[in-house]
Order: C-alpha cells, then sequence, then structure tokens
C-alpha cells in the first residue's frame, strides 16, 4: 500500500479536454488498458521525453510530431506493452494506433500522439487496440478523468491524480493531471508517465516553458530505482478555454497559473514515490551548503539511489555509514571535514565526525516512521537541492522478479 497517500475521488474538467477508456486486452482482459484523450482545436501542446537511448516507439512518433509542429488533437495510451525495442514495426504499429484514433476522432493521424507503458520487446496488439479505438471514442467526456487515471496504471497500486484551480485577471483557471508509474523510475529529463491539462491561454512558448520548469522541480527530482525507462513522457496540454488574451512567461497572471501547474506535478511526483513499488517509507533529502545546485542534486541522487542506504531503510536502521559513503562515492569532490548529517532534528555527524551527543536510538526513532528527512550539509557554499526517495523492501524484489511470471 502508498505510503500515506489514498487516490483521489474528484479530479476537475479541463474545458476543452474529453477523456474516454475501453478495453483493448492488451496484457490481459478484463481491464480498461486503453486511453483517448481529445483535445479542442487550437491546444497548445509541450512534451518531455526520456532521454533513454533504447527510447520506445511511441517516445520517437511523438518527438516527431511535436517537433514538426502539427497541431495535436488528441492522445492515445496504452497500459500492458512498452512497445520499446521493437524496431521498425513497432514504429509502424504506433502510427497504426495513432491512425485508428484519428479516425475516429476525425483529424490526420499526424495530429496524434501515442504513449504506451508496461513490458518492453513485445509487438502491439494493433488490431485489438485498433477495434476498441471507436469505443474509447464513444466514451469521451469531461469528466473522464478518474478512469483515464486507472487506465494507465500497470503495477500501480493506486491511481494518481492532482486537481488546483486558481484565480487569473481573465477568470478562474483549472489545471488537473494524472500519472501513472511505481518502478523503473529515475529522472532523466522526463517523468514516467504524466499528463497535465490546463484551460489557461498560454502561449505556445509559455507553454514548454512551463512544463519544463515544472519538471525539473518536481518529477526530476524523484527516484524509486534509479532505472530510467524507455517510454517515459510528461505532456502539458493548454486548450486557452479561460480566456482569450494568451499568457507568457514573466505576465501578471503567469505567477498563479506557473504555481498551480508546479503544484499538480509535485503531487504526481510525490505520489509515485509513495507508491513506489513495495515501499514502506517515504524519504526527502536535502542536501545544503553546495557549490551549485547541480552538484547538491548528484549528492542527493546518489545517498537515494543506494541500495544499501534504502535497505537499511526499510530496515529502520539509522546506520549512516551507509549514507556518508553515498555521498562520497557521488563524484562531487566533497570535503569529508566539512560534511554535517542530520536525520530529522537529529545530528549524526559535524564535521565529518560522530556528533559527540548522538545516540543510536534517537536514529533509529527518526528512521522507524513511514515518513522523514536525512539532511546533509556540505560547507561549500550556498546552493541546495532536494530529492524524494523510498526504501527497497523485500515486495520491491518480489514485484519485479514476478513482472512477467
Amino acid at each position: 500500500m502508498p505510503v500515506a497517500y489514498q487516490a483521489p475521488d474528484f479530479l476537475h474538467p479541463v474545458a476543452g479536454v474529453r477523456l474516454g477508456v475501453a478495453e483493448a486486452a492488451i496484457k490481459k482482459p478484463g481491464r480498461k488498458d486503453l486511453l483517448v484523450i481529445e483535445l479542442a482545436p487550437g491546444t497548445r501542446v509541450a512534451g518531455v521525453f526520456t532521454q533513454n537511448r533504447f527510447a520506445a516507439a511511441p517516445v520517437q512518433v511523438c518527438r516527431t510530431v511535436l517537433a514538426s509542429g502539427a497541431p495535436v488533437r488528441a492522445l492515445v495510451v496504452n497500459s500492458g506493452n512498452a512497445n520499446a525495442a521493437t524496431g521498425q514495426g513497432g514504429l509502424d504499429d504506433a502510427q497504426a494506433v495513432a491512425a485508428a484514433v484519428a479516425a475516429a476522432v476525425g483529424c490526420e493521424a499526424g495530429h496524434v500522439l501515442p504513449f504506451s507503458t508496461g513490458v518492453i520487446g513485445q509487438r502491439l496488439p494493433v488490431a485489438r487496440m485498433v477495434a476498441a479505438a471507436p469505443a474509447a471514442h464513444a466514451d469521451l467526456r469531461a469528466d473522464g478523468w478518474l478512469d483515464a487515471m486507472r487506465a494507465i496504471m500497470t503495477t500501480d497500486t493506486v491511481g494518481k491524480g492532482a486537481t488546483r484551480r486558481v484565480a487569473t485577471s481573465q477568470g478562474e483557471v483549472t489545471v488537473t493531471g494524472i500519472a501513472k508509474g511505481v518502478g523503473m523510475i529515475h529522472p532523466n529529463m522526463a517523468t514516467m508517465l504524466a499528463y497535465v491539462g490546463t484551460d489557461a491561454p498560454l502561449s505556445p512558448a509559455t507553454t514548454q516553458a512551463a512544463l519544463q520548469t515544472a519538471v525539473n522541480r518536481s518529477f526530476n527530482c524523484v527516484t524509486v530505482d534509479g532505472d530510467t525507462s524507455t517510454n517515459d513522457a510528461c505532456v502539458l496540454f493548454a486548450t486557452a478555454r479561460a480566456g482569450s488574451r494568451d499568457i507568457e512567461v514573466g505576465d501578471a497572471d503567469y505567477a498563479a497559473v506557473y504555481g498551480a501547474i508546479e503544484q499538480v506535478c509535485l503531487e504526481l511526483a510525490h505520489a509515485i514515490v509513495r507508491d513506489g513499488e513495495g515501499a514502506t517509507k517515504f524519504v526527502t533529502i536535502d542536501v545544503g551548503g553546495a557549490s551549485d545546485e547541480a552538484a547538491a542534486r548528484q549528492v542527493a541522487l546518489s545517498v537515494a539511489h543506494s541500495p544499501l542506504v534504502k535497505t537499511a531503510l526499510f530496515a529502520s536502521d539509522a546506520n549512516w555509514g551507509r549514507i556518508v559513503m553515498a555521498i562520497g562515492k557521488s563524484g562531487v569532490p566533497v570535503d569529508p571535514a566539512r560534511v554535517d548529517l542530520w536525520l530529522d532534528d537529529v545530528c549524526l555527524l559535524r564535521g565529518g565526525q560522530p556528533h559527540p551527543d548522538y545516540v543510536e536510538d534517537a536514529g533509529a526513532a527518526v528512521v522507524a516512521q513511514p515518513e522523514f528527512r536525512i539532511r546533509i550539509g556540505l560547507g561549500d557554499g550556498d546552493a541546495q537541492a532536494t530529492v524524494w526517495t523510498c526504501d527497497f523492501s523485500y515486495d520491491y524484489v518480489k514485484i519485479n522478479a514476478e513482472y512477467r511470471t
């Protein structure tokens, strides 16, 4: 079960967005596993994608469509099959599914973005997906966000969604998002799968800028296991139905709209970690006193990725030697004599040496909690970064060992 997280039971509709789901029996029958998101004409769409060199076929298609500047009228998402490492056949499959959705929506095939998540190395069941596309289109509705949230799940134990409304000079603006992901999670200029919609009249350039900044401050700051998926993608679509004047970065309304976008992304990112495969603890890692933000983040991620740290946390073992090890192997030129370390407000290390007042029971009490903070001071500057992660339990091994069996 997730760490202190429940799936939402309501998500605000976004004017100009309709969502529908259908059963395509992609991995197994009996569940809605095909999602279609229809966007009103004129919607501005931005995306960021995985940097994995084995980028899946749908990722390649999405990049091509967005780079062309073509209008985007629909998204199609399937769970149960990643369509990755499938060669030209996989590209053909992604385009065939996009064409089927385009026919249902009434647009060109090149105006549909396809997405997939699931097992790597298998071809899509294209015939079943094409056959299911009209049913997903027939199911389109403005209040379809919760069903959409569930349709994209794989090993997720709960759906992940977030929603906000904010006031602007042109009226109220809605931001709603959904995401999936619990394993193979590590930030690398992408986000697992996440879809965020707003009716704000963001200009095309502002839509991309807002997404890029929000992703860097949310999804790019979480990690479950350090593995970057072949299919990671995050898309922001702005329908411009909540105003007639484009909002640009720096405008008076931008701060409120961007703030809502970042809050939605951060809530989704935290939900992914809280539902990390087998997770029993949600851990915040703060690194301060760094020479620059990149160095701070590099140290934080080194700690967050360490299997030895993560298994100690699962055992409620305040084994701070493993944290020090992870700091030292980060690749950042850290001076051990300047390093301080805390678990919440308990100081374990001061100037690279055990704090004279530290007692093991105090550290153990902190890491026994379902949520706590690891604080690291590097003594090398004023920059800081925060990363969120989880522990490694027996269930992480079990879930991934049994993934295909």
